[in-house]
């Protein structure tokens, strides 16, 4: 008995420390960011699949993850706080979206302090793409693809995916097509993705170095509704540090941060700014306000 107990313990503890494996598709996003400007960005986000799940995210701190668990190790070693956020890429969005196969229902994040804790604040989404399949039929870069068209958020859609790849998935809330979707852009072409690479990851992780070392970690989940989530990120993005400043003392506020010539007061002022900025960027979403719906 003392014997078969052992195995299933050794047993569950394979499973449970079983690598995830995914198969994870790069993509070049072209952004207008400023509806009044011609200005194009371009940025890398990246759509991991699993067997159990998709995730969709900027590509930008992911691909800095090495660099970070350099300097982030050496100053453990050292003791000494640095302020490196300067030498860092930062991403041009800061959303997740994931997708439960095989029923497709979507959780898309974001994380926000909640006093001197961070969480990620989500709803659920179930967007039903009613997708025309035309015979028209295109070579993007090594795929072959075919068109789609759909409306959504506000926008007219045209897609392109590819049956090479039999993968119901793609890049943002995108899904329900024969295939995986290789190019997909608005007809105004303010938001555009396109696949330009693919690798299998046998050591997956969701969760970067970056958001592993933050303060708080990545934090805990808290679902809401879309209407709750737009007014509560809304009222963040116009103040991120509100909850933050309750509840440093103001005597804190004026003491020196080891390591760095700032005071916490300061250091706070400037995170704040950084905030607003990275959030005041974008004016054109990819969703129209008017049309954000949720599937109930």
């Amino acid at each position: 008995m003392k014997k078969i107990s052992l195995l299933l313990l050794f047993v569950i503890g394979l499973f449970a420390n079983a690598q995830v494996t995914s198969n994870r598709f790069i993509y070049q996003l072209t952004i207008k960011p400023k509806k009044d400007s011609t200005r194009m960005e371009k940025v890398m986000a990246v759509l991991d699949i699993t067997d159990k799940k998709s995730l969709y995210q900027d590509y930008t701190l992911i691909a800095q993850d090495s660099i970070l668990k350099i300097k982030i190790e050496d100053m453990k070693k050292t003791k000494q706080f640095k302020d490196f956020s300067k030498e860092i890429a930062m991403p041009k969005f800061s959303y997740k979206i994931t997708k439960d196969y095989p029923d497709m229902t979507e959780t898309y994040s974001e994380t926000i302090m909640n006093g001197m804790s961070p969480i990620q604040l989500a709803y659920k989404d179930n967007p039903k793409f009613d997708w025309k399949i035309s015979n028209e039929k295109q070579k993007i870069g090594e795929y072959n693809t075919q068109k789609a068209t759909t409306s959504f958020g506000g926008r007219n859609w045209n897609a392109w995916f590819s049956n090479d790849i039999p993968l119901q998935d793609g890049p943002y809330k995108f899904h329900g097509l024969p295939g995986l979707i290789v190019k997909i852009e608005d007809a105004d072409k303010n938001y555009s993705w396109e696949l330009k690479g693919n690798k299998k990851v046998n050591d997956f992780q969701e969760v970067s170095y970056a958001e592993k070392f933050r303060p708080g970690g990545i934090g805990s989940l808290v679902e809401v509704s879309r209407e709750k989530f737009d007014k509560t990120f809304g009222e963040y993005k116009k103040d991120p540090f509100a909850s933050v400043r309750q509840q440093i003392p103001a005597n804190m506020m004026g003491q020196k941060i080891p390591g760095m010539d700032k005071t916490v007061g300061e250091m706070i002022k400037d995170q704040d700014k950084m905030l607003k900025d990275f959030y005041n960027s974008n004016d054109n979403p990819i969703e129209l306000p008017s049309t954000s719906t949720t599937t109930k």
